[in-house]
């Protein structure tokens, strides 16, 4: 019965090594995945550029884990349906176009949460580069 298996710490171990292996795959196999790590790798820059605080820091980091997993989990979402339907079928059709849509909103609120907390930064700094 599934649950009954006893704990053990190496097959904990291992679960880490397929999530890594998942996440190498999606970074090479998922173009959307590569724009995200793109705006990821983006967003820490700018957060250590203009030295954003803990609290915004736990933001920009809750924002960037949320978008990278509803890709990775959109991404498991259409495999399994490629296989199971390599036709095309209107439910499948529907089901990944609602995965996709669950990505672009996450990525849009990631968007506007980046523009809250970067866009009066870049403001001063530009207002300071700007002789008045």
């Amino acid at each position: 019965m599934i649950g009954d298996e006893k704990f053990s710490w190496k097959k904990r171990a291992r679960s880490f090594v397929y999530a890594w292996k998942g996440l190498k795959a999606l970074f090479n196999y998922e173009h959307n995945a590569r724009i995200h790590l793109v705006a990821t790798l983006l967003a820490i820059g700018c957060g250590f550029f203009f030295g954003i605080s803990p609290l915004e820091w736990c933001v920009v980091i809750g924002c960037i884990g949320c978008v990278i997993s509803a890709e990775a989990v959109n991404s498991a979402l259409e495999a399994i349906a490629d296989k199971v339907s390599p036709d095309y079928d209107p439910l499948i059709g529907r089901a990944k176009d609602l995965g996709a849509a669950a990505v672009m909103v996450l990525a849009a609120a990631a968007v506007i949460i980046g523009c809250i907390v970067f866009l009066p930064k870049f403001i001063d700094l530009i207002l300071l580069i700007i002789p008045t």
